[in-house]
């Protein structure tokens, strides 16, 4: 199977494992292997609606050792885009979606002397691909799961069954709270930390990490934000001379796939750099942890899948 674009796939079982999160196994239409990935990996996931499509990347959940199918796991967002909310109400098992082939931006470091992987909520998702490394590596890792109650929380018992001690667990709503500083401290030389889950959660982790001194190369984070609404503009495409109206839930990206174009981008989420794009004319709302503040100050530069216009219009070089 080649994984140079969309992957169709079926939706062979869908499974309700907490009141707000479904996991989906994704099974090939041909029968065959999907692309191989690694831990930490994710595909964005191609949903058509009625009015829409919904393109939207998950963490891949399922072992990076088995290619027969992928498992992703969608927590139901109702103030969000509509994808998480789409495939909750919407896909049944039968149903057909696409996939891109696995990205990762997340992976493992493999000359780590210990791994730290600190999760919040939904964050756990990569990391459960992850650990099928890190235990089979028989590597030295411990993981640290920071959720609000128990009864909303997915995966508890796996993660015991399978990592005992090396698995901690943080209910906030019985008062225990994780504490990075103290899990940081200490740490023997050549440890990495990863961190996924809610921004305030990966804030102090990566601000705790560069107080106690880690080097910025073993401090990972991972955080899938979905793009801000706003007010609706117009974009001019330079080369083309086509204009595209992009609503207050659309963004560039989405509006230019939907009309034929092809941008390549891995995250969506206005990290990985590959949606760079040159702005002509405009000024820009930047969403983005990717461009230099100066950058964002000149607005010569937009990153398409999460950025928006300030001005009416905006002129790409497209």
């Amino acid at each position: 199977m080649s994984a140079a674009g969309p992957i169709p796939v079926r939706v062979a079982a869908i499974e309700t494992v907490s009141p707000f999160i479904k996991t989906f196994t994704l099974e090939p239409l041909d029968g065959g292997l999907l692309p191989a990935f690694s831990g930490g990996s994710h595909v964005v996931v191609t949903m058509q609606g009625r009015d829409k499509n919904h393109r939207n990347p998950y963490s891949l959940m399922s072992s990076p050792y088995e290619r027969r199918f992928y498992q992703i796991s969608v927590r139901r967002e109702d103030d969000g885009r509509g994808g998480s909310k789409f495939l909750h109400g919407n896909v049944r098992v039968g149903d057909e979606l696409a996939v891109s082939p696995p990205a990762n931006l997340f992976a493992v470091n493999e000359l780590g002397r210990r791994h730290i992987l600190i999760a919040g909520g939904i964050g756990i998702t990569p990391f459960l691909s992850q650990l099928y490394e890190l235990r089979a590596q028989g590597s030295d890792y411990a993981l640290h799961y920071a959720y609000r109650r128990a009864d909303d929380t997915a995966f508890l018992d796996r993660l015991t069954a399978e990592h005992g001690e090396r698995a901690h667990f943080y209910e906030s709503s019985q008062g225990h709270y994780v504490e990075p500083g103290r899990i940081l401290a200490d740490q023997p030389l050549g440890t990495h930390v990863y961190v996924c889950g809610p921004e305030g959660l990966i804030d102090t982790v990566v601000t705790r990490a560069r107080r106690l001194g880690w080097p910025e190369s073993h401090i990972h984070a991972e955080e899938f934000a979905a793009p801000p609404s706003g007010k609706p503009f117009t974009v001019v495409l330079d080369k083309s001379g086509d204009e595209l109206e992009i609503g207050p839930d659309d963004t560039v990206l989405d509006v230019l796939e939907d009309n034929g174009y092809a941008p390549d981008c891995s995250c969506r989420g206005g990290v990985c750099g590959e949606c760079e794009t040159a702005v002509i004319a405009g000024e820009i709302e930047h969403h983005d942890d990717y461009l230099s503040e100066e950058v964002k100050r000149e607005h010569s530069r937009m990153m398409i899948c999460v950025s928006r216009a300030a001005s009416e219009r905006v002129v790409l070089d497209l």
